[in-house]
C-alpha cells in the first residue's frame, strides 16, 4: 500500500510503500483491550502491602487446649480472626500475581493498531529530520499545515535527537522511539506521526517471522 510521505521542509511529497501485513489487517478490538490492560497492569507498581499470617512477628504457641473449653478451635493469635493477626488476602505488593501474554500476541496487537490507525485515516508519514530543528513554531507550523492534532511522534534514532527540542513543548503531542512503539500509546493519541525510518524498521520487526 503507497502512503503519502510528509516533509517539513516544504519540499514536494512523494510515496513510500508500507506492506498490507502491517496496515491492511482486519481489527480484533478484544486483543487490544487484552493487551492494554497488560501493559497498564505492568506500568502501575503495586505499592500496597498487608502481612500475611505467616510474616507476623510473635509466638506461634497455641492460645489454648482444642478440647475442653467450650470455645472455637484456635491456633496462634496469628491468624487473621484476632488483632493483631495477618490479613487473609490482601495485596501483597510486587510479588502479587500479573497477567502474561507472549510476544507473538503483542507484535499482533502493535500490527493491529497501525491498521485500525489507517483505516481511520490517522496515519502519517514524514520524512526522517537530518538537521536539528530547534524552533517549536516550525515543528507546530508543520503539524498545523497538515492538520495534524493530538499526535504520538514515533521516530527514528537521528531525527528524535534532531526534533526532541521543537516538540517537547507543543501540547497534546508525545514523542517515542520506534522501540517503544506500543499499543496503548497509539490508541491514548488520535493520530500517529512515523518517520520513514520507523515505520520500515517496525514494519521489517512486526512481519519477520524470525523476531
Amino acid at each position: 500500500m503507497n502512503l503519502k510521505v510528509l516533509n517539513i521542509d516544504g519540499i514536494k511529497s512523494k510515496d513510500i510503500n508500507v506492506s498490507d501485513k502491517l496496515t491492511g489487517l482486519k481489527v480484533n478490538n478484544r486483543l487490544l483491550k487484552y493487551v492494554i490492560d497488560w501493559q497498564l497492569n505492568h506500568s502501575k507498581k503495586r505499592v500496597a502491602k498487608t502481612k500475611q499470617r505467616n510474616e507476623v512477628v510473635g509466638s506461634t504457641k497455641k492460645i489454648y487446649a482444642q478440647k475442653g473449653t467450650g470455645g472455637a478451635r484456635h491456633a496462634s493469635r496469628k491468624a487473621p480472626l484476632f488483632v493483631g493477626g495477618g490479613v487473609a488476602h490482601g495485596p501483597k505488593g510486587d510479588n502479587y500475581k500479573i497477567k502474561k501474554i507472549n510476544k507473538k500476541i503483542r507484535k499482533i496487537a502493535l500490527a493491529q493498531t497501525i491498521s485500525k490507525k489507517k483505516n481511520n485515516n490517522e496515519l502519517f508519514i514524514f520524512d526522517d529530520v537530518k538537521k536539528e530543528i530547534k524552533k517549536t513554531k516550525i515543528f507546530y507550523s508543520f503539524l498545523n499545515k497538515n492538520k495534524i492534532d493530538n499526535v504520538l511522534i514515533v521516530s527514528d534514532k537521528i531525527t528524535e535527537k534532531n526534533i526532541v527540542k521543537s516538540v517537547r513543548n507543543l501540547p497534546n503531542v508525545k514523542l517515542v522511539s520506534e522501540l517503544g512503539t506500543n499499543v496503548y500509546d497509539l490508541v491514548k493519541y488520535k493520530n500517529v506521526l512515523f518517520t520513514t525510518s520507523s515505520i520500515k524498521n517496525i514494519q521489517d520487526r512486526l512481519t519477520n517471522e524470525k523476531n
